[in-house]
């Protein structure tokens, strides 16, 4: 198939610490004609799972290559191969930048002109109608590869993480940081067996799903008027409901989440309504319809408050990334709880 056309795999591993030598190599063999002493690089710092540089030469801003360092043992938490050929699907379907090579430990991809969100333009009604549409239209997506399993990612993708999570670190002090702050592994995989009971029986649509939709993974082009999902490393079949309410814990923001921000049910509903007319293809949406997903979703929600926990206690061993991971883990496991009784009790 024409979509599974391969772009060149470079022998090269990037050193983390030579970003700048690294990205100089990359370009040397995919853009062979740039002149190496024009280049310009520009390191992004809004990524908490990878390294990101972007290389372009005076005068030629907007043909910027990206450069992507995979964080320190990230292959643990994602299957590199089924990131790439998600990227070349959704590329093919028009969603997405194209991938020019990949690397040993890392990709190179083309650049989108865009800004990333920001707690307050999620919430812009123009913005965030932009994005409902989009996530719509990936979701009624149904890629052809054969090598994709339909069955919902989630579960298979938590329990992998609970296995490889750290119940216990070595360093004294994070020892003693970490009892504080995270409950007992037990209590964790009680938790995790009463989502499943609980979420499996909703009936939630399965879609093509981004499942990483944070402020950082969209980008708004205010000129063109559209907006473009990025980073594609977690898409995978999963629950519709997943996917929104994913997103809508996104609206607290990533380095100091504030979830005071997580939309009010008048912003999902509108919200809601907008993707499911895209969804559904109609003009006109049934207020039942809009409340049984709205439901959903914030059943939903509290799965993805302890996936992303289980995920920080991960980072926490192993990234060389300058973020509190283990107290990102906290601040999503302490919204797990405090969310669970009220979320669960809802009638749908």
């Amino acid at each position: 198939m024409d979509q599974q056309c391969k772009e060149p795999h470079l022998n090269i591993t990037i050193n983390e610490d030579k970003i700048v030598d690294g990205a100089k190599e990359i370009i040397k063999n995919i853009r062979p004609t740039w002149p190496l002493d024009k280049l310009h690089f520009k390191i992004f710092t809004d990524g908490i799972t990878n390294k990101l540089i972007g290389v372009w030469f005076t005068g030629h801003y907007n043909d910027m290559v990206l450069v992507r360092v995979y964080g320190h043992k990230t292959d643990l938490l994602i299957n590199r191969k089924d990131e790439t050929r998600n990227i070349r699907i959704l590329n093919k379907a028009g969603f997405t930048h194209s991938i020019y090579a990949t690397f040993n430990n890392g990709l190179a991809y083309q650049f989108i002109e865009g800004n990333t969100l920001t707690t307050e333009t999620v919430r812009n009604p123009h913005v965030y109608t932009l994005i409902a549409k989009r996530m719509a239209e990936m979701h009624k997506l149904k890629p052809d590869d054969i090598e994709i399993t339909k069955e919902v990612c989630i579960w298979k993708k938590l329990e992998h993480f609970m296995e490889i999570m750290p119940k216990e670190f070595s360093n004294d002090t994070k020892q003693a940081r970490f009892e504080k702050l995270i409950k007992p592994f037990v209590v964790l995989k009680q938790n995790y067996h009463l989502l499943k009971k609980e979420l499996s029986n909703l009936n939630n649509e399965i879609v093509f799903a981004h499942n990483d939709l944070l402020l950082g993974n969209v980008l708004y082009n205010q000129k063109e008027n559209s907006v473009t999902f990025i980073d594609f490393e977690y898409t995978a079949y999963n629950y519709q409901a997943y996917d929104i309410a994913n997103h809508f814990a996104e609206f607290a923001g990533i380095d100091n989440p504030d979830y005071s921000l997580y939309p009010e049910e008048e912003l999902q509903k509108a919200w809601i309504n907008v993707y499911l007319q895209e969804y559904n293809n109609v003009n006109c949406v049934p207020e039942s319809d809009i409340n049984l997903l709205y439901s959903q979703v914030n059943k939903f929600v509290l799965l993805s408050h302890f996936f992303w926990g289980c995920w920080g206690l991960i980072q926490s061993e192993h990234s060389t990334i300058d973020f509190d991971f283990l107290e990102y883990a906290s601040i999503r496991f302490d919204e797990y709880f405090k969310q669970k009784e009220e979320y669960l009790s809802t009638e749908l």
